[in-house]
């Protein structure tokens, strides 16, 4: 909590004034009782009626100034509270943006999610709280105290049993209310997960009818959840009839003892009164220390989930780089590499590659599933970093390169293609922010989106919806390629990009790629042979291991894989010409 705190330092000033103005509201509550109990002392008794109007007009106004202090002290609070949950969030997001894909999988996206919502929403409550009724409490109950005490002695005596009594609950409770809410906080990480994945693959539950599959995980997820907030919360609802129980049997030993005083003329009707008065004021500023401190383990246990992510180091870094060495050309070469997810793993991935590949080259890559043809080409733009060994583009490790200078000659349309909520233009204008709107045409035309774009009746400003939602998975794949081409890259890597796009679509792409890129070295991942033979060269790779290298021709001629990946599509298209037939 004390290292957050340092995001709360341009509110340095609402945070000083707050405490300021709860004094002044505390002060003025505490002086109200005792002026009452003066009016019924004096004021009533000798018939007074000057003394109680002027004392009962001193008690408006102090009513209205302590109003006014505790209303501005509200809002000064909030706005500090939500200024350092702001910042809290922006440190976490931006840290969250140097992380590589590793540090990622350490958190889990749905847990990283909640620390940046629920999490910092629980720091930023106790630290409005802090502000008023951590200052508010201690006053209150010191000032009571002290006038109680000075009032009736007896007072004071009763407190000395009661007080250590609450201090010993509170140390009881603290280190389990701790443990558990720490478990809430995961059972949100869980709940999160749930909804997240079924959002985003809710096309798949409802072609494949699992709704009621995803009902029942979700059902587990949040009752879990509810188990472990009832469990949490089970610690408050036992502590407030505690409090209710000692602030009645502190009012009646009070009353009792005082009952003597009051006979023997020692301690008068008001006096007792005002006693009374603030008995209770000091009972209610115990329960307000004792929310804080329920209050503050939830928020110490928020707020090291939330420090974890924000001092989380990214494994890849710019350490030892060169800022002012610029990639020269897409040559690469792979020195004796490996590469294993897992630092202790015991098998590599990716196994003793060597590989040298020619600037402007266009290299095709086969290979079965689980083959690590992702994961080699994502060791180029330092997506992960190889275990062992050496990458080297444009003559240099990529190790000397800044991330940014690296990532941005390297062009990657992975996998899983992505869109983002917004207009076409906007999603292309991804490769190149500053893109005009014929080089954006331009760089459609090569990917074979130009005509389908044009086809929407808002063209290229069309709204893509979540996700690209409004497109289908062979023109997401077409405008993807199209936000690479923007880069205008050394290196760009088709990572099976047109999987979801017609052979002859397909040939025309990569007919434009050899023409209007010349110069640019094109890796194309591909499951398809007719995707990658009239490449330069051919990688075929086996289980992480390099299988051959070469054209296709001398690849049919001595790789047994390539020959029967090869011989089997054919056969595939023969038989599927034949039924056509």
């Amino acid at each position: 909590m004390g290292k957050l705190m340092r995001y709360a330092k341009p509110y340095w000033l609402q945070s000083v004034i707050c405490p300021i103005l709860m004094i002044i509201e505390v002060a003025l509550e505490i002086l109200i009782p005792y002026y009452m109990g003066r009016i019924v002392d004096v004021g009533i008794p000798n018939g007074d009626l000057p003394f109680v109007i002027r004392t009962g007009g001193m008690m408006i106004c102090m009513a209205g100034v302590s109003l006014a202090a505790g209303g501005l002290a509200a809002h000064l609070a909030a706005q500090a509270s939500m200024g350092l949950g702001a910042r809290v969030r922006e440190a976490m997001y931006r840290n969250i943006q140097t992380f590589s894909f590793s540090n990622i999988d350490k958190f889990s996206t749905a847990s990283l999610v909640t620390r940046m919502t629920t999490d910092v929403t629980t720091v930023q409550n106790m630290y409005q709280m802090m502000l008023r009724i951590f200052f508010r409490a201690p006053l209150q109950f010191l000032f009571a105290m002290v006038i109680s005490f000075r009032l009736d002695p007896v007072v004071g005596d009763v407190f000395l049993v009661v007080i250590p009594l609450i201090l010993v609950v509170l140390a009881i409770f603290g280190p389990i209310a701790m443990k558990l809410f720490k478990k809430m906080l995961r059972m949100f990480d869980n709940l999160n997960a749930s909804v997240q994945e079924n959002l985003i693959a809710i096309r798949v539950v409802k072609a494949f009818v699992r709704g009621g599959y995803e009902k029942k995980k979700f059902k587990k997820a949040n009752d879990a959840l509810m188990r472990a907030g009832i469990n949490a919360e089970k610690l408050v609802v036992a502590a407030q009839p505690l409090m209710m129980l000692t602030m009645f049997g502190t009012i009646l030993a009070i009353a009792y003892f005082s009952a003597g005083d009051i006979v023997a003329g020692r301690l008068e009707i008001g006096a007792f009164a005002t006693v009374l008065t603030y008995v209770m004021q000091i009972l209610m500023s115990v329960i307000m220390i004792a929310m804080i401190f329920v209050n503050y383990v939830m928020s110490r246990a928020a707020a090291s989930r939330i420090w974890e992510v924000i001092t989380e180091k990214p494994d890849i870094r710019d350490d030892g780089a060169d800022p002012a060495l610029q990639v020269p050309d897409g040559e690469i070469e792979f020195r004796d590499v490996s590469f294993k997810y897992e630092k202790d793993g015991k098998h590599n991935v990716i196994d003793h590659v060597n590989l040298h590949i020619r600037a402007g080259e266009t290299v095709g890559i086969i290979g079965g599933t689980g083959s690590a043809k992702t994961t080699l080409v994502s060791l180029i733009p330092r997506l992960y970093d190889a275990t062992a060994g050496e990458v080297r583009v444009g003559g240099h490790n990529v190790k000397d390169y800044t991330l940014y200078e690296l990532r941005e000659r390297v062009s990657v349309v992975l996998q899983n293609n992505v869109l983002f909520s917004g207009t076409i233009l906007d999603n292309l204008r991804w490769g190149d922010e500053n893109a005009t709107e014929e080089e954006v045409a331009a760089a459609c035309r090569a990917a074979q989106a130009d005509d389908f774009i044009r086809a929407f009746p808002d063209g290229y400003r069309t709204d893509l919806g979540q996700g690209g939602v409004n497109v289908s998975g062979g023109q997401k794949q077409r405008l993807c390629i199209a936000r690479a081409l923007l880069k205008k890259p050394k290196i760009l890597i088709l990572d099976d990009s047109t999987s979801a796009v017609d052979t002859v679509t397909d040939s025309k792409i990569r007919a434009a790629l050899r023409e209007q890129f010349p110069g640019t070295t094109k890796l194309i991942i591909a499951q398809r042979v007719s995707s990658v033979e009239d490449a330069d060269k051919i990688l075929v790779l086996d289980e992480g291991r390099v299988s051959d290298f070469g054209t296709h021709e001398e690849l049919l001629a001595r790789s047994e894989i390539y020959r029967d990946v090869y011989v089997s599509q054919q056969k595939g298209g023969a038989a599927i010409g034949e039924a056509a037939d």
